[in-house]
C-alpha cells in the first residue's frame, strides 16, 4: 500500500485523524473523545476536533495521566503500520524523561485501589466499617 506522508509545512489533517495515524489512540473516535475531554491540546490550548494540525506544530497528549509532548513533522491520511506512524512525530526530550520518570514511579509505587473493580462486596463493607468505626 501506497502511504503518502506530507511533510512540507503548509500541510494540514484533523486532529483526530491525525491522532489516529500516528497511532495513539486505536480508533479515531477515541482520539475524538480524548481532544473533546481536552486530553489533546496544540500549543498549550484546548481545541476540538475538527481543528487541524499542522507540520511543525507542537501538540500534548494526555493517555492515562501521562503527557506526551511531540512536533508534528508529517501528515498521513491514512493508518498505516507503526514504523510509518513514528516517522509523523518526535517526541521532545523533556517529554521523553518526564514520561520515563513517570512509568518508573508506577512501577515501584502502585496504587491500592488499582485491584479494586466495580463496588464492594458485602463482606468489603464491613471491613470498611470496622476499619473506619462505624456501626
Amino acid at each position: 500500500m501506497n502511504y503518502r506522508i506530507a511533510t512540507e509545512p503548509g500541510a494540514k489533517l484533523r486532529i483526530d485523524k491525525w491522532l489516529w495515524a500516528a497511532r495513539f489512540f486505536k480508533t479515531r473516535s477515541l482520539a475524538a473523545d480524548a481532544v473533546d475531554k481536552g486530553h489533546v491540546r496544540i500549543g498549550g490550548a484546548s481545541i476540538k476536533p475538527a481543528k487541524d494540525v499542522r507540520v511543525g506544530d507542537l501538540v500534548e497528549i494526555e493517555i492515562e495521566r501521562i503527557v506526551w509532548q511531540v512536533e508534528v513533522l508529517g501528515v498521513c491520511d491514512v493508518r498505516g503500520p507503526a514504523s510509518i506512524a513514528q516517522t509523523l512525530y518526535a517526541e521532545t526530550e523533556e517529554s521523553k524523561t518526564k514520561r520515563l520518570v513517570e512509568q518508573e514511579r508506577r512501577k515501584t509505587y502502585r496504587e491500592p485501589a488499582a485491584a479494586l473493580h466495580g463496588r464492594p462486596t458485602k463482606r468489603d463493607r464491613r471491613t470498611i466499617d470496622k476499619l473506619s468505626g462505624g456501626d
